[in-house]
């Protein structure tokens, strides 16, 4: 069984950055496609970033394109979310997922692990 655990969130002015973090054990993480999702109060969840099973392929959101940029070490069965010049309507909860039947992917249904998330919150 696949866990995923995220770490790194918190509370951030405008402007700031965090790096997020998502540990995996229990699986061949270098064969999952990664990916990082968030969830405002009240929104649905929605597809932050994907990055390719090696690293060598990632995809943004349009809203994060230029400002987040996702990358992994498979030999520390991490993948990372760095967050740069975050603004208030970053704000949510960020989840990491999975997916073993793909490289990479941009939609929910696609992914088959999950993990618990990681409240980061913008102030302005």
């Amino acid at each position: 069984q696949v866990q995923l655990v995220e770490s790194g969130g918190g509370l951030v002015q405008a402007g700031g950055s965090l790096r997020l973090s998502c540990a995996a054990s229990g699986g061949t993480f270098s064969s999952y496609g990664m990916g990082w999702f968030r969830q405002a109060p009240g929104k649905e969840r929605e597809f932050v970033a994907t990055i390719s099973t090696s690293g060598s392929g990632t995809y943004y959101a349009g809203s994060v394109k230029g400002r987040f940029t996702i990358s992994r070490d498979n030999a520390k069965n991490t993948v990372f979310l760095q967050m740069n010049s975050l603004k208030p309507e970053d704000t949510a909860v960020y989840f990491c997922a999975g997916t073993s039947r793909y490289s990479s992917a941009t939609l929910l249904r696609l992914y088959d692990y999950w993990g618990q998330g990681t409240q980061v919150t913008v102030s302005s």
